[in-house]
């Protein structure tokens, strides 16, 4: 088990990775964006504009720093008794059964390959789906917490995308067992 916690708590650290050298680029895209129209703004209107896309590029790289100083939250949370036994029940079933997990996930995507997906976003669909499937979890609060997943951690395509997906899974769930 402190195998399986220290492979969560590498891949905490390197969705942070991550997330910081995204931060970094959309910080200096809109440093650049800021030079742009200091230079190349042939009136107020066009430089107004530019600077709009800098402050946007900036708020958006704040927001991931904000969401990768949350590491040691999650560590701490690990500590606690009830969350820690049921982050490991999480893993170990995604881990023990990813194939029926990617199986139905392949499924319902369309138009997209799993493997082809951002990782986090990956990850959140295998989670949430393996609650429903395998740990009794209802459809909707497991699809409500894995939204809130992609709120925090991935964009907003991301979040529509993960919706989507999972309401195709417990459709194609409620389906099979109809059968």
């Amino acid at each position: 088990m402190s195998n399986l916690i220290m492979a969560a708590i590498r891949t905490l650290t390197s969705e942070v990775r991550e997330t910081l050298e995204v931060a970094a680029a959309e910080v200096q895209r809109g440093s650049d964006r800021l030079l742009t129209s200091e230079t190349r703004a042939s009136d107020v209107s066009s430089a107004k504009a530019m600077l709009s896309d800098a402050i946007e590029l900036t708020q958006a790289a704040i927001n991931r720093l904000g969401t990768a100083v949350e590491l040691p939250e999650f560590v701490q949370m690990a500590n606690q008794h009830e969350v820690r036994a049921y982050a490991l029940e999480i893993l170990s079933t995604v881990n023990s059964k990813r194939t029926e997990i990617d199986d139905l996930l392949t499924e319902a995507l369309v138009d997209w390959q799993l493997n082809r997906l951002p990782k986090i976003d990956r990850d959140i669909l295998r989670i949430a789906v393996g609650e429903i499937m395998f740990l009794g979890v209802p459809d909707s609060p497991a699809i409500n917490e894995a939204v809130e997943l992609a709120k925090k951690y991935s964009d907003e395509e991301g979040r529509k995308f993960i919706n989507g997906v999972l309401r195709r899974v417990t459709e194609k769930l409620k389906t099979k067992s109809r059968t």
